[in-house]
């Protein structure tokens, strides 16, 4: 045992004064309240001819049913249909879900894709069937794809993304695990092609690089990444090999995926019994996060982002009604941010205001839908835990 053991009790001082909060992804709840403080119900123009898709990885795994539970109840404010596809990052699925909603009759689609490639035929899709289209957890690169990105941005269609930082992503989350004195660190990603994935890795490598430069006695290393999909079952065997190569690994990244990868590599470790030896980051919260970041294992992770499609289905819902117009020559985006834990007393706060209950309710969900896009974008980037506290003691 080293010493990052003695430095996990004082650990969690940094980190709780940068929670860049977005939603999160632990399972259950309530939902929001359906009256206002002055018990009226909100009121919305009859929008029963509106239907909005959503092509997403899954909507029952841990982060997929959260962000489920938010669409739901944002339609059911706004009073409009929507209907689910679940394509499970492979892209032939992918593009036949878009193809799937424009035939369901949606007028508007938000997709999470697995990669830009994917892209091209969804917004060709949409522009075909005159359906609009918004990516949530996603953004189309404009250095590695600009035909794609031009595509988009061209398209009379296309209403934009809502993503988040994920380079600054990876390498707060490897600051983590520096801090505690981790320097072996194995890497667990999903899909290769993934552009979040992507932005993810890119972080991980500059976090270690630039410890690297200013520690040269010191030095870090970060594995080769074993891919995992997106199961549990992946997400084990990812670690189990990982463990297997390097045995003074004393750090795992599973990178995301939706939660389950994580909860397999989690198990491999504690069957492993090396719970104390290896600290385990990661993003997407887990329902039992407080609980793990309690018992060690977890040391930390990154999430608080399942509204982030939320803001995706409004900008549809406004291009449906007319509001938001002229997308053609414009590539809108929303930078959506994280919130980051590393204790259970971060963990807290968070399952007060964003697990036991949505940090939206009905009401404001309507006065969000009639906001402009540049209202809506910094209504987004506001939202934190200190927000949502102080919404709900109205």
């Amino acid at each position: 045992m080293k010493m990052k053991r003695l430095a996990k009790s004082v650990l969690g001082v940094g980190l709780a004064a940068s929670m860049l909060v977005g939603c999160g992804s632990a399972a259950g709840g309530s939902s929001s309240s359906k009256k206002s403080a002055s018990g009226s119900t909100p009121t919305v123009t009859d929008n029963s001819k509106i239907k909005i898709g959503v092509s997403i990885w899954s909507s029952t795994d841990v982060l997929g049913s959260q962000c489920k539970k938010i669409i739901d109840e944002a339609a059911k404010a706004l009073g409009v249909k929507v209907q689910y596809v679940d394509q499970g990052h492979v892209s032939e699925k992918v593009t036949a879900s878009v193809e799937q909603l424009c035939a369901a009759g949606c007028q508007g689609i938000i997709i999470c894709n697995s990669s830009d490639t994917e892209m091209t035929s969804a917004i060709k899709t949409c522009n075909d069937n005159k359906v609009y289209l918004s990516q949530f957890f996603r953004i189309i690169s404009k250095d590695n794809n600009p035909d794609i990105y031009k595509a988009a941005k061209d398209s009379a269609y296309y209403v934009g993304a809502v993503h988040e930082n994920e380079v600054e992503n990876g390498q707060k989350l490897v600051k983590i695990l520096l801090d505690k004195g981790d320097r072996d660190i194995g890497l667990i990603g999903w899909e290769q092609g993934d552009a979040t994935w992507l932005g993810r890795y890119e972080g991980y490598k500059k976090g270690v690089e630039e410890w690297n430069k200013a520690n040269p006695n010191d030095k870090a290393t970060l594995s080769e990444p074993q891919y995992a999909g997106t199961t549990s079952e992946g997400g084990s065997k990812a670690a189990e090999a990982l463990m297997a190569a390097d045995p003074k690994l004393d750090a795992l990244i599973p990178a995301g995926g939706g939660g389950d990868p994580l909860q397999g590599a989690i198990a491999a470790v504690e069957r492993a019994g090396k719970t104390q030896d290896i600290d385990i980051v990661s993003t997407d919260f887990l329902p039992d996060l407080g609980e793990r970041l309690a018992n060690g294992s977890m040391a930390g992770e990154s999430g608080g982002h399942y509204c982030d499609p939320l803001f995706s289905f409004l900008m549809v819902y406004n291009a449906i009604k007319g509001n938001y117009k002229d997308f053609a020559g414009k590539f809108n985006e929303i930078n959506f941010p994280y919130l980051y834990v590393s204790s259970a007393d971060d963990y807290a706060n968070y399952d007060k205001y964003f697990v036991q209950q949505l940090p939206y309710t009905d009401d404001e969900i309507v006065e969000m839908s009639k906001m402009s896009f540049d209202d809506l974008s910094k209504k987004a980037e506001a939202l934190s835990i200190e927000d949502a506290e102080s919404r709900a003691s109205k």
